[in-house]
């Protein structure tokens, strides 16, 4: 019996060009085109235009002579009509708001990480708040600095006040040296020694 055949990894795969070619089509040019219908059908003036455009329908098709209607009473070709547009218009609408679902889920995703940045950021401040706090204990207050400054203040008073004590006895005075005259303090001049 026969292995299945096996396609290996390293040889390219044949390629089969098919004999119509696909249309292609920017998707980002369909999609904004599409936005733009939804957003007009979504108007007071499609109304207005649709209203009109069934009204006068409508009048023709009653009013005009027989030969002249395309559409009696029945009106199915204008049932055939907006059953054509309401079909083609579904389908834009539908993509018209994939899109934008598609925009507001990458809107929710940058408002969820602004938000958590933002949270991270108060829980920062929020730490720095509470060292800071704690560092401001450890260091004097005014009212710390004032009380000490009064106490120093009240010591020093008290100091003033109070008599002075008697201190120790100056050493008396040396005598001049011999040679020296009086009044030439620390000059060294030297008075020959009398006879």
């Amino acid at each position: 019996m026969a292995e299945p055949r096996r396609s290996r990894l390293d040889t390219p795969r044949d390629l089969r060009r098919p004999l119509v070619r696909r249309p292609t089509y920017d998707s980002e040019v369909f999609g904004v085109f599409a936005e733009q219908f939804a957003r007009f059908m979504g108007t007071a003036r499609f109304l207005i235009y649709m209203t009109l455009f069934v009204l006068i329908w409508f009048a023709w098709n009653v009013l005009a002579p027989e030969d002249a209607r395309w559409d009696v009473y029945p009106f199915i070709f204008l049932t055939l009509m907006l059953s054509l547009q309401a079909s083609y218009a579904a389908p834009l609408i539908l993509l018209a708001q994939n899109r934008q679902e598609m925009r507001d889920k990458v809107i929710a995703e940058q408002d969820r990480q602004a938000n958590a940045r933002a949270h991270a950021d108060m829980e920062f401040l929020a730490r720095e708040v509470a060292s800071l706090r704690m560092a401001v204990g450890e260091v004097a207050t005014r009212d710390f600095l004032r009380s000490e400054l009064r106490v120093l203040l009240n010591d020093l008073d008290e100091r003033a006040a109070a008599p002075e004590p008697p201190g120790p006895p100056e050493p008396p005075e040396a005598p001049d040296a011999p040679g020296t005259a009086e009044g030439e303090e620390g000059h060294g001049v030297r008075t020959p020694p009398s006879t």
